[in-house]
C-alpha cells in the first residue's frame, strides 16, 4: 500500500505544480482545471481536493515561518475588500476568510484546525467560493515563493520547480 500512496502523493504533486504554472500565468480557470480531482467516489473527489488544498496550506505555512525567521519575525496577515481598505478576517468573504483561518492554524502549527477549516468549506460551500480558495492557496503559494527565492530562502523544490520560469 505504500508505493500507491506515494505514487498518488507524487500524482497531487505534479497537479499543484501544473496549477501553479497556470496561474503565475494568470490562467485561474487552467489552474483549476489542473487540479480537478480524478476521483470518480465524491468522497474521494473531496478528500482528493483537501489533500491538495492543504498541502498547498502546509507549505505556505512553511515559507511565512522561514520569512519570519522561525518566528522571531512575525509576518503580518492583512484581509482587503474590493476597494482595498484593510478590513477584519471576518468582514472578508467566506473563502478568503477560510484561506486566512486555514493558514493561521497552519504556521500556529494546529494542522487539525486547519483541516477543519478546509473540509467545513468543501462540505459547506458553493462551488465558485470552493474554487476561490483553492485559487487564493495558489496566489499565496505563488507570493510566497516568490519572496522567499527572492531572499535567497529556502522553499520545496516542486514549488520552485513550477515557478522557476
Amino acid at each position: 500500500m505504500e508505493p500507491d500512496r506515494s505514487e498518488y502523493e507524487r500524482r497531487l504533486v505534479e497537479k499543484a505544480q501544473r496549477a501553479l504554472v497556470a496561474i503565475s500565468l494568470g490562467e485561474d480557470a487552467e489552474a483549476l482545471d489542473e487540479l480537478m480531482p480524478t476521483a470518480a467516489e465524491p468522497q474521494a473527489r473531496s478528500d482528493e481536493t483537501k489533500e491538495l488544498v492543504m498541502m498547498l496550506f502546509g507549505e505556505c505555512s512553511a515559507m511565512v515561518s522561514t520569512l519570519g525567521d522561525g518566528g522571531s519575525a512575525p509576518v503580518k496577515v492583512q484581509v482587503f475588500d474590493e476597494d482595498g481598505e484593510e478590513v477584519s478576517i471576518d468582514q472578508a468573504d467566506p473563502p478568503v476568510r477560510t484561506a486566512v483561518r486555514t493558514l493561521l492554524a497552519e504556521v500556529h502549527g494546529n494542522s487539525e484546525a486547519a483541516q477543519e477549516q478546509v473540509e467545513i468549506a468543501l462540505a459547506n460551500a458553493a462551488p465558485d467560493e470552493v474554487d476561490s480558495l483553492v485559487l487564493q492557496a495558489l496566489r499565496w503559494t505563488i507570493r510566497l515563493s516568490a519572496e522567499c527565492l527572492d531572499r535567497d530562502l529556502p522553499v520545496a523544490p516542486w514549488i520552485s520547480d513550477a515557478v522557476a520560469d
